[in-house]
């Protein structure tokens, strides 16, 4: 599978989480295709869709693939401007799997 986790570091005002700070961390997150990953229910799905047998503003919101998202989260930890210790909960991918 293509689908896996890279990493970038980050400056954490960057993250656009609303926090000040200088620091750096390592952001993780997930990339890849998830084609050979589709299911019978995505082959049909795709189907439907195609032939027009679901109602066309039902076919705008359905996803016909799988996506390569995070099935686990570790914390980022850093110091802000104001010398307060923050850690953000669930924030960097810590592994990657192709989902739906």
């Amino acid at each position: 599978r293509d689908c896996r986790v890279e990493k970038k570091e980050m400056k954490v005002r960057d993250l656009g989480l609303g926090f000040d700070s200088d620091e750096i961390v390592l952001f993780k997150f997930c990339v890849g295709s998830c084609q050979s990953s589709r299911t019978n229910y995505d082959l049909a799905l795709s189907t439907l869709l195609e032939n027009g047998s679901l109602p066309r503003r039902t076919a705008r919101k359905v996803s016909r693939n799988p996506c390569c998202r995070p099935d686990r989260y570790e914390p980022v930890s850093f110091m802000d401007t104001t010398t307060t210790w923050r850690t953000i909960q669930s924030l960097s991918a810590a592994s990657c799997m192709c989902i739906g």
